[in-house]
């Protein structure tokens, strides 16, 4: 799918706090602007009080949506995170097809990405893969030609990578 120069993929943590109604304002918040949401995850943080909505639009930039998404009542703090400075994971499950003559393969195949088989029946495998979006894409793409039943992936979710040091290493974790 290609996109106008303008148009990229943003990936946007919203930390609000935890009331009726809160994902519903931000979501709406999107769709009036015609922002087109393309994953979407909500769950708690440490303090029960708060939840953290990630999303992923595509849009040519988000600095006014993240200026009315802080105008909202219950918003607590927006991050858009930048491509490369945030650890972004997914989890699928998807079932292929596999005849007993290819089974071997395929479990074969899937080890390659260490995708774990959770379901077996007699035409087909389900496996359970967590990882980086471009992952679990390529994992799709070598199941593909072996037939895909049915998939379902969850929201992708994003933390901002923890600052590194003038050298570019991580601190050393000293114990107390």
């Amino acid at each position: 799918m290609s996109r106008p120069n303008n148009i990229s993929q943003h990936v946007i943590t919203v930390t609000v706090e935890d009331k009726p109604g809160v994902l519903a304002r931000v979501s709406s918040m999107f769709a009036r602007r015609g922002f087109n949401i393309h994953s979407l995850a909500v769950g708690p943080t440490v303090d029960p009080s708060l939840s953290r909505i990630t999303l992923v639009a595509d849009g040519p930039e988000m600095e006014q949506i993240i200026k009315q998404l802080y105008k909202l009542v219950n918003t607590v703090k927006v991050t858009e995170h930048p491509a490369g400075a945030s650890i972004e994971r997914e989890i699928m499950l998807v079932r292929v097809n596999a005849d007993s003559k290819r089974r071997g393969e395929i479990l074969d195949a899937a080890g390659i990405f260490d995708a774990r088989a959770v379901d077996v029946g007699k035409m087909t495998i389900t496996f359970e893969l967590a990882g980086e979006p471009g992952r679990l894409a390529d994992f799709l793409e070598l199941m593909r030609p072996y037939g895909i039943v049915d998939l379902v992936k969850s929201g992708r979710i994003a933390l901002a990578r923890d600052p590194k040091t003038k050298n570019g290493r991580q601190p050393e974790l000293r114990s107390a």
